[in-house]
């Protein structure tokens, strides 16, 4: 920073732009040899600002999964329809065609009787519904089931589908849902609520390394002061150590998460195929890694500079 200080301040040759872009660099990579200089300071401030970035970023990960998932859920969502046992088969045929003309349903299905009973006895019940009509048709004691897949409300279409006089009982699973978006939402304000704790105390964590810098180089800004150093001039290198600490900080962050999603991905993809599902647990895009990155190292810059503009309002020199 001296040498830079030099050169701005007698170099009159050079233009305001010229000598401003010149300390800027300089400035860009001193305060990376001072972050590679001190190794174990380094690691210790970064693990520490890595760990605080990583606690809300893995539960936004998280529900972000989740809510991937529940959407998924939605888009097969289905409206089992029970007809009566008086509607036989020629009458269910009948009304799954004129329910697939309704603009409110997507997709209607029609398990009959027999169907039904093939699944049972595929699931091992077959026995059990035998037993239930000996010496009879077994297949004759279910009804007739219509499987529809709504294009819009479902809570509206199953209330208009329990007044079809063929209908004898409707069932759908919209209360789970509407749960698990209410806890979505509740899981959304906690994460932001431990970002802005968090991303607090990453940010008090950089001030504090930037600040022991100052105090080590006290000496050297009292001197650019007195030779009539601008607070901009003097704030630009520490601005660029707390940018560098945010920046190793979000590059760790995303590295921890990432090993984190690597470790779980199998496991949880396993668990879901036991469900019949093909759900795999999803990572950070590139985008969102560059801009997560990009945002701590904003954090690590805004720590130092609310730093050293507190130090540099204590020490100006007074005019006399």
């Amino acid at each position: 920073m001296r040498e830079s200080g030099n050169r701005g301040a007698r170099d009159p040759g050079r233009s305001g732009l010229g000598t401003w872009v010149d300390h800027h660099l300089y400035s860009f990579v001193a305060s990376l040899g001072r972050v590679l200089r001190r190794p174990w300071a380094t690691v210790l401030t970064v693990g520490v600002m890595a760990v605080a970035l990583a606690l809300p970023l893995g539960l936004w990960l998280v529900l972000g999964n989740v809510a991937r998932f529940s959407g998924q859920v939605q888009q097969a969502r289905e409206i089992s329809v029970f007809l009566k046992p008086a509607v036989d088969g020629v009458r269910a045929q009948a009304l799954a065609a004129e329910l697939r003309r309704r603009n409110d349903i997507g997709k209607v299905e029609l398990r009959t009787p027999a169907q039904g009973l093939e699944q049972l006895r595929a699931s091992g019940l077959g026995d059990a519904i035998a037993a239930l009509a000996p010496g009879e048709d077994a297949a004759g004691v279910l009804p007739s089931l219509l499987i529809v897949t709504p294009r819009g409300d479902e809570a509206l279409l199953a209330a208009s589908l329990q007044t079809l006089p063929e209908a004898d009982l409707v069932q759908h699973d919209a209360l789970w849902r509407q749960r698990l978006d209410g806890w979505l939402r509740f899981g959304g304000r906690v994460a932001l609520v431990l970002a802005a704790l968090l991303g607090l105390g990453a940010l008090l964590v950089v001030g504090n390394t930037v600040r022991l810098d100052i105090q080590s180089r006290r000496e050297e800004i009292g001197v650019l002061q007195h030779l009539g150093a601008t607070d901009g001039f003097i704030r630009r290198p520490f601005l660029y150590l707390g940018a560098w600490y945010g920046l190793a900080a979000g590059a760790l962050a995303i590295g921890l998460l990432s090993a984190a999603a690597v470790a779980l991905r199998a496991p949880l993809a396993e668990l879901a195929a036991s469900y019949g599902s093909g759900f795999a647990l999803a990572g950070f895009d590139l985008p969102t890694a560059a801009a997560v990155v990009a945002g701590a190292a904003l954090l690590g810059w805004v720590g130092a500079g609310l730093v050293t503009g507190h130090y540099l309002r204590q020490t100006r020199p007074t005019e006399t």
